[in-house]
């Protein structure tokens, strides 16, 4: 199977830019949204755009745990799943993760969180550390989870890591699809693991399953729909790589520059047009800005 990179990212990973995403060159994303019932990420909707910006296409998100008992348990899912709907646009099959990393997490709590995600209609993940796992009664779990994240390496030790971990260190549990490896990959402070099953390449990679299994990349894929047309720009624009307006610029377009475009992304304001381009790739331009103030017009 493809070994795919999975990066990990919470609000510690604000500083790291577009073109530092870019550089890594992992497609995979795992963000950080909610800890307890009070905490929501802050920096969510930066990290998910400069992750696409710098070649990410695939994301889900994950939910630091704090309960110890089933009731609490299912008030953080509820959250989770509310913040999940309003801040990133999950849809049917996002795969949201539980974190369970703090003492004293009955097993019991753990299935009440993963039973709210999927009867709300979400993929549910559940993640550890290897030295806690025997904490957790795994045979149990198993049932109720969609994908197994788990975490081995060397606590407290910044060595930069590389893009090919060490397998004779993989940590001898069952049921792995995802092993987090390190927690500085090539000195950029960032955890990331490496995909070790076919289901967590499946997850992740929507396009190589049917619509109905397809989980929400991000709230961009959810959203574009097939419209063709030219648009004529009405002031110098920049054509770009992804769908962000940070994101890396193929080109700058004069006023008066004609687009043609096979598919249209209608944000709460702003609109994305896609130019197809050779070798199956494409470019994107702003129709509409966040004012949804129209930029040129349309042929």
């Amino acid at each position: 199977m493809t070994r795919e990179i999975v990066l990990d990212a919470s609000s510690y990973q604000e500083k790291l830019t577009a073109k530092d995403y870019a550089k890594i060159g992992a497609t995979k994303l795992i963000a950080k949204l909610t800890e307890g019932t009070n905490y929501v990420n802050p920096d969510i909707k930066l990290l998910i755009n400069r992750a696409a910006a710098g070649g990410v296409t695939g994301f889900a998100f994950y939910h630091f745990g704090r309960f110890h008992n089933d009731n609490q348990a299912v008030k953080e899912a509820n959250v989770f799943i509310k913040v999940a709907k309003e801040k990133v646009n999950a849809i049917k099959n996002t795969l949201l993760i539980l974190d369970a990393e703090i003492s004293n997490m009955p097993t019991s709590s753990v299935i009440a969180f993963l039973k709210v995600l999927r009867k709300a209609g979400f993929k549910a993940g559940f993640y550890t550390y290897k030295y806690l796992l025997p904490n957790f009664n795994l045979e149990k779990i198993k049932p109720y989870m969609d994908f197994f994240w788990l975490a081995a390496y060397p606590l407290g030790n910044k060595v930069a890591a590389n893009k090919h971990p060490n397998f004779n260190y993989f940590p001898s549990a069952k049921y792995v699809d995802l092993w987090q490896y390190t927690d500085n990959l090539l000195g950029y402070d960032i955890d990331a693991s490496i995909t070790v099953t076919d289901n967590a390449v499946k997850l992740f990679n929507p396009e190589k399953v049917s619509k109905q299994d397809a989980p929400a990349l991000h709230k961009a894929s959810a959203t574009w729909k097939k419209k063709s047309g030219t648009f004529v720009l009405g002031q110098k624009l920049k054509l770009h790589r992804s769908p962000h307006v940070d994101a890396p610029a193929i080109a700058e377009l004069p006023k008066g520059s004609e687009v043609k475009f096979d598919a249209t992304l209608q944000g709460p304001l702003r609109l994305w047009l896609r130019q197809p381009r050779n070798n199956g790739k494409y470019g994107y331009v702003v129709g509409k800005d966040k004012y949804g103030k129209k930029l040129g017009k349309f042929k």
